[in-house]
């Protein structure tokens, strides 16, 4: 029997970009999704990127040139909002496509989006 490591709580989430798309992804995490941007710890400013946080677990946005022909892939990080509607109208006026939830769950409301990376957003509703 494998005993469990112990895990306290979920820290951080990171995400990569090319760094030609780097302002435009801390325009996307910043703006688009509101998140709050952090102070990186000193010797980490020097790699560029950027941290947000989101209540108690924060983004980490970092600087990575893709494999050539890497695909998209269905990987994703997952927010929730507190009016769907709203926020896909935010979305979309911000040039976002919509992907819509081709894998619905009952009860679980969501769609997605990509940031300017490729990374896939999911954007769900708040539960009740």
């Amino acid at each position: 029997m494998v005993m469990a490591i112990g895990v306290r709580r979920l820290d951080h989430v990171n995400v990569t970009v090319p760094k030609a798309l780097e302002g435009e992804a801390k325009r996307f995490y910043g703006e688009v999704l509101g998140l709050t941007e952090i102070p990186k710890p000193g010797e980490a400013r020097a790699r560029g990127g950027a941290w947000f946080a989101c209540g108690e677990v924060q983004l980490h946005l970092s600087l990575e040139e893709p494999a050539a022909g890497q695909a998209l892939s269905r990987r994703h990080v997952c927010v929730v909002v507190e009016d769907l509607a709203v926020a896909e109208r935010t979305c979309a006026s911000a040039g976002l496509t919509i992907e819509p939830d081709d894998r619905p769950i009952a009860g679980w409301s969501r769609f997605y989006v990509r940031d300017p990376g490729g990374n896939r957003i999911e954007v769900a509703g708040v539960v009740e």
